[in-house]
């Protein structure tokens, strides 16, 4: 089955045709939603706004979000993984959002991941939220009250959905008594986040080794030795013969003071395989720019860097980025076998600079990207690895069922491609 844009008979916040975006796709099995705050669109303005305490916003983005899963044939109980978009101003209030989360689950706890950004597209929303359902919600390989000793920061167990993926929460550098491990030594707190990570997979039946995705948020300062993590990860990544995809994105303050990077850690019950279309960069890296695992392709974050020279492209226009970073994926999408309508997802970290003038990667995607659209969500972080770089995104494909297991031979090699 195709991936099919979910359609809600209602949906009062704002007219949703038009954008390069869907409200979510599904499809047998599955359902995504975009990222949703609580935005509205205003007739007495004739805009988008957004208003309100985080308590009223999540309420708002939470109900939006159920309405398009609910809209798909899927309720809260079949919800397996959310993601929530906190800005580093709502962190205060994150506990509210968590009620509101608590109301809409009750008793059914998905995978819960927290990306602190530095802000969202609208300048007055303090969370987004972002959803994945299957069927019965599922399989919970490792319950909440079993992960607490592991020393993450919020309860939440670890679930297997769509296609063997595997969500873990986000990971901390927060031990079991709440306190910051290796406070200052940002490689020290990488390898405690991994290596909990490692933790929990294995308490699931898994390891590291499964991972087909690593994406890092960290401090800004951490620029100047993020170098330091390729130690790290190749210490404890690539088991399995395949690195996972990586993206790091740098925010000025994270889940906890004194926390320098969080990790968010995806897993695969597949067995991996690397889908490179012939980028020789990432034969010294700790991660692939693809890893298809069932009929899921993982993807690094990609910005517009060229492969050969290893230079920033375009760095003082954000379309011209747009341009290079959605070209270079759809070439590897294209070596994988697949085209724009297979991609499931797409997430654009534009930095804080350049967000006057983001809207001119919404023609880019138009022009580059096709119905159904995937489903989309926008944040806004402080700065990126390369401080050239204006956007970069981590986007996910589904192959069509029945698809061949082997991604195509090489047939050319562009220039632009994956960050980092």
């Amino acid at each position: 089955m195709t991936l099919q844009a979910i359609k809600p008979a209602e949906f009062p916040w704002f007219p949703y045709e038009g954008f390069t975006f869907c409200l979510g796709l599904s499809e047998d099995g599955g359902a995504w939603s975009s990222g949703h705050t609580a935005a509205a669109h205003d007739a007495a303005v004739g805009k988008m706004t957004v208003s309100g305490t985080m308590t009223e916003q999540a309420r708002t983005a939470y109900k939006k979000v159920m309405t398009i899963i609910e809209a798909a044939g899927y309720g809260p109980d079949d919800v397996v993984h959310v993601t929530e978009n906190v800005t580093v101003a709502g962190m205060v209030d994150y506990e509210a959002a968590a009620a509101i989360r608590k109301e809409v689950f009750g008793a059914h706890e998905p995978t819960v991941t927290t990306v602190v950004v530095e802000r969202l597209v609208r300048s007055a929303a303090l969370l987004e939220v972002e959803m994945h359902a299957v069927r019965g919600g599922g399989s919970e390989l490792l319950a909440a009250s079993e992960r607490r000793e592991a020393g993450t920061w919020v309860p939440s167990p670890v679930r297997e959905g769509h296609d063997g993926t595997v969500h873990l929460p986000t990971m901390v550098p927060v031990d079991a008594s709440g306190d910051v491990v290796s406070p200052g030594d940002f490689a020290g707190q990488y390898a405690y986040c991994l290596d909990q990570a490692d933790v929990l997979l294995r308490k699931a039946g898994l390891s590291l080794d499964n991972a087909v995705t690593t994406y890092d948020y960290s401090t800004p300062d951490t620029r100047e030795v993020y170098r330091k993590t390729h130690r790290v990860r190749k210490e404890r990544l690539g088991g399995a013969g395949v690195y996972p995809g990586a993206g790091g994105i740098l925010v000025s303050r994270l889940h906890r003071p004194g926390a320098l990077v969080a990790i968010d850690v995806t897993a695969s019950r597949h067995p991996l395989e690397l889908v490179n279309p012939g980028w020789s960069r990432y034969d010294t890296l700790t991660y692939a720019p693809g890893v298809r695992a069932g009929r899921t392709l993982f993807m690094s974050g990609f910005a517009a860097l060229d492969m050969e020279t290893q230079k920033a492209l375009h760095p003082d226009d954000i379309g011209a980025q747009a341009e290079a970073t959605y070209g270079a994926i759809l070439h590897l999408l294209k070596h994988a076998g697949l085209g724009p309508a297979d991609l499931l997802s797409t997430i654009e970290f534009c930095v804080e600079s350049a967000l006057r003038d983001y809207r001119a990667v919404a023609p880019v995607r138009e022009r580059l990207l096709s119905p159904p659209w995937p489903a989309s969500t926008g944040a806004i972080c402080k700065g990126l690895l390369r401080p050239e770089f204006l956007l970069e995104v981590f986007p996910t494909a589904l192959y069509p069922e029945g698809a061949p297991t082997t991604a195509s031979p090489t047939t050319s090699n562009p220039t632009t491609g994956a960050a980092s």
